[in-house]
């Protein structure tokens, strides 16, 4: 499994409850992939411009299909956020976070 932690920003703060609408819309598209175990997108309280990406898919492959959906296409060309890191991470509880997904 491969997990994925993201922080991202919206990009004009007049646009911030127009990009939690689209991400919410990408939230619910996304969690109905086939290989998509997790898929949830977490407003900072502090920061309402900044989100957290909590994902996890079944492997690489998985993952580079989901930037191939109409949806996940549609979100990005909308230009409304920007990507500040990208984790890509691993359990370390070994099987048993695989086992609970």
């Amino acid at each position: 499994m491969l997990w994925i932690s993201a922080g991202i920003e919206v990009q004009d703060h007049a646009e911030i409850e127009r990009a939690r609408t689209e991400l919410e819309k990408l939230v619910a598209a996304t969690q109905h992939e086939p290989d998509c175990f997790k898929f949830e997108i977490l407003q900072n309280i502090e920061k309402p411009q900044c989100f957290t990406l909590w994902e996890c898919w079944a492997d690489a492959d998985a993952l580079k299909a989901h930037f191939e959906t109409t949806h996940t296409k549609a979100y990005l060309a909308l230009g409304l956020t920007e990507v500040n890191y990208i984790e890509r991470l691993e359990s370390c509880a070994g099987g048993a976070m695989e086992q609970a997904a």
